[in-house]
């Protein structure tokens, strides 16, 4: 069985840092791309970040210029600088891994002074 673990989410000040991360491990055969949703409360889930097996990312605009995507084998990362109030949410793992789509359980981060 196919599992993507989050780490990373925390407390942090505006204006701080926080570096997510998410593993996939099990048996797998093909990852194509993995991306970072968020959810805030009373909201929906949208996209923050993705990228695919070959490098290619792409941002919502809000978070451009301050989140960087990036992987590894079989793990993306998410590296916040920046952070405002706004981005407090619950960051999701997400990918399609053996063309099933896959998430992660969620952690949370909360930006607040």
């Amino acid at each position: 069985q196919v599992q993507l673990v989050e780490s990373g989410g925390g407390l942090v000040q505006p204006g701080g840092s926080l570096r997510l991360s998410c593993a996939a491990s099990g048996i797998i055969f093909n990852i194509n791309t993995m991306n970072w949703y968020r959810q805030a409360p009373g909201k929906q889930r949208e996209l923050v970040a993705g990228i695919t097996r070959y490098g290619r990312t792409n941002y919502r605009d809000s978070v451009k210029g301050r989140f960087t995507i990036s992987n590894a084998k079989n793990a993306v990362y998410l590296q916040m600088n920046s952070l405002k109030p706004e981005d407090t949410a619950v960051y999701y793992c997400n990918a399609k891994i053996n063309t099933v789509d896959s998430w992660g359980q969620g952690t949370q981060v909360t930006v607040s002074s």
